[in-house]
């Protein structure tokens, strides 16, 4: 078993004069369609993390336990919110200043101002806020372990419904990664609107049907 995460970071934190910090991790920066969804989570420092021992990176998680951690993430947390940037937005700005994007939404929507950020990864530092990358935040640090698997539940969700409007892909089961399925599907059918024309595999399709 990989050591579960813990609040080190946030307690350090605390010690140094910030009582509220959000963890922030993103979802979908990989994916040949649909959105980069981002979570913002904010844990309170006292002993309810017990409740959260299961909590971890969610890609170690089946889509069962990611929807029951949702669930005693969301009933724990000081404030959850998330933040996405669409395929144009992809498309038009690239994934890494579109996730930064997510990110910055995540953490605007949420009911409470956090006095500083953890987030997952490198180079995703926030401009309007005291922030940090972890890289592989998402197994170190617990509340972006919580953001994790709340971003993969939302996301996850959303390929579900794309599935059902795009027929024929596949979304509900690969979420939209370049799977050998996925790459059959959009070999036969082309890319859809919520496919990434600015991601190579997707305009490869494009110019082998020679759409513009």
């Amino acid at each position: 078993m990989r050591p579960s995460p813990t609040t080190r970071f946030e307690q350090e934190l605390l010690v140094q004069g910030y009582p509220l910090v959000a963890g922030l991790d993103e979802v979908g920066r990989g994916p040949l369609a649909g959105p980069v969804v981002a979570a913002a989570v904010i844990l309170p420092p006292g002993p309810e993390h017990q409740t959260l021992a299961g909590v971890r990176d969610s890609k170690q998680l089946t889509a069962r336990q990611r929807e029951r951690l949702d669930g005693a993430v969301r009933a724990v947390a000081i404030a959850v919110s998330l933040g996405e940037a669409s395929v144009r937005e992809i498309d038009t700005m690239g994934i890494l200043r579109a996730t930064r994007l997510a990110m910055a939404r995540a953490v605007a929507s949420l009911t409470i101002r956090p006095s500083f950020a953890l987030i997952d990864g490198r180079g995703l530092e926030l401009r309007d806020i005291p922030s940090r990358c972890i890289v592989k935040g998402d197994a170190l640090c617990l509340s972006i372990a919580a953001a994790s698997i709340v971003a993969k539940v939302a996301r996850d969700q959303q390929m579900r419904e794309m599935d059902a409007a795009y027929p024929g892909y596949g979304f509900a089961r690969h979420k939209g990664y370049g799977t050998a399925v996925h790459m059959e599907r959009l070999a036969a059918l082309g890319p859809s609107a919520v496919h990434r024309r600015s991601f190579a595999p997707v305009r490869r399709a494009l110019a082998v049907r020679g759409a513009p």
